[in-house]
């Protein structure tokens, strides 16, 4: 009988973990990890059990239709609206996604990343772009609805 009750209270605490955790995947938006102001909210979302981003909106003021001028090839001039920055990153057994496709079309470069939810808060992502052995790290947060 207690064996069923510690099992069942088990279960029930087990739920209420998974029910209340957070997904990586949703809307966020991206903070200048400088100056602390809001830049654009970007789409993270799944596919075929990748991650994948897309910008589709900037919040900073006066560059809401802002094109892509240092980006090279096919993305040179063309909007960042709708721009896709997060390409194919693979989940590890520490719940981060890490790949080489983390792109900043401010300055035209692509960087390797890694891709985890704040443990202390998990409506605030961290990203973190990495260029040979520097690295930043900014803290996006999670846009509702």
């Amino acid at each position: 009988m207690m064996i069923r009750r510690l099992f069942i209270v088990g279960a029930c605490l087990f739920f209420s973990y998974t029910v209340n955790s957070q997904s990586v995947f949703g809307k966020w938006k991206t903070i200048d990890d400088r100056t602390g102001n809001p830049k654009a909210i970007v789409d993270i979302y799944e596919k075929d059990g990748l991650m994948h981003g897309k910008i589709i909106k900037i919040l900073e003021e006066g560059k809401e239709d802002a094109l892509c001028i240092k980006c090279d090839g096919a993305q040179k001039n063309k909007p960042i609206v709708g721009m896709k920055i997060i390409d194919s990153l693979e989940e590890n057994t520490y719940g981060e996604w890490k790949g080489k496709t983390l792109f900043d079309p401010e300055q035209g470069m692509t960087f390797k990343c890694k891709i985890w939810l704040n443990p202390k808060n998990q409506n605030e992502l961290k990203v973190r772009g990495y260029l040979a052995f520097f690295y930043r790290t900014q803290t996006w947060i999670r846009v509702e609805g």
